[in-house]
Order: C-alpha cells, then sequence, then structure tokens
C-alpha cells in the first residue's frame, strides 16, 4: 500500500471533522479572546484554515525558510466572515490533498526542513512532516478551537464521537 492510500483516508475525515468545526465559527466578535495571552477566536479559525495548505508546501517543497525574503508572500491571512475562512480552507485542503496524493513513495522519507534562515527549526523525513507538522497540528489548534466555540455557547459538532451538543 502506498502512503498516499494509507494517509488520504484519515486526512479525509479529519478535514471533513475540520471542516464542521470551522463552519461554526461566529464572526461577530472576532477579536474575542478566553485570557489576554491567548490567540483572537478569528485569528485561531484562520490560524486552523490555513495550517491545511502546509500540507502542500510539506509534499512539494524539500523545505521552506520562515525567513526567507519570500516569506511575507506566504503570510498567514486572517479571515473576516465565514464564508471567506470556509472557501480558503477548501481550497487549501484540496491543494493538500493532490499533492499528498502525487507524492512518490521514495518522496516519504527524504528529509523536509523547516528553517528560519540558519536556524533549522525542524528536519523529519516527509512523511512525520506531514503528520506533526501539518496533521497532528491541525487537530491541536481544532482542540483549541472546540474550547473557543464551548465558551461562546456555540454548539459542537462530532469530532471523534458525540458531544454534550449532539
Amino acid at each position: 500500500m502506498s502512503f498516499a492510500d494509507a494517509f488520504l483516508p484519515e486526512f479525509d475525515q479529519e478535514m471533513k471533522t475540520t471542516r464542521s468545526l470551522l463552519e461554526r465559527v461566529p464572526f461577530d466578535s472576532p477579536g474575542w479572546k478566553p485570557h489576554t495571552k491567548s490567540t483572537s477566536l478569528a485569528g485561531l479559525a484562520s490560524h486552523v484554515a490555513n495550517l491545511a495548505g502546509f500540507g502542500a508546501m510539506i509534499a512539494s517543497q524539500p523545505e521552506v525558510d520562515m525567513g526567507s525574503p519570500d516569506a511575507a508572500a506566504r503570510s498567514q491571512p486572517q479571515y473576516a466572515n465565514s464564508a471567506d475562512l470556509l472557501a480558503a480552507f477548501d481550497t487549501k485542503a484540496k491543494t493538500a490533498r493532490d499533492a499528498i496524493a502525487s507524492l512518490a513513495d521514495a518522496d516519504t522519507m527524504t528529509p523536509w526542513t523547516l528553517r528560519m534562515g540558519d536556524h533549522v527549526i525542524v528536519s523529519l523525513p516527509r512523511a512525520a512532516a506531514l503528520r506533526t507538522l501539518m496533521m497532528n497540528h491541525i487537530i491541536h489548534h481544532r482542540g483549541q478551537l472546540s474550547v473557543y466555540l464551548r465558551l461562546n455557547d456555540v454548539l459542537l459538532p462530532s469530532i471523534y464521537g458525540p458531544t454534550a451538543d449532539t
């Protein structure tokens, strides 16, 4: 079985679940934070949506340098409404899925590096980078987002089983 054949069913399920949570993000209080040190509601939702695009970078590039001159061009936008948030997420998730589907098995074990100029933040086999830096990262922040939504009295969808609201 290829890497893509093993990874993509999980990717599809996690993106479906993530989208169901993003669909519920209210934009009437985009700056709301549970704590002064926390990211805003709209900022966190935007980060989750943008993380889906990280999969395409990991699958198609040997490294990303966050300190390079073109890093500003890759800056992650913050979305102001549900339509823009969901459109961005859908586009980024599809682009990532397509890139992962076309990834040759031989390339899954090649190193992928995230750096800031000369400083290497992390270097992992590409398959591990897809799992940790894209998939697990989305799941982590999706969990935070579910708490933000609960604290704003938003009904939560099923994630890995029923919630108090389903």
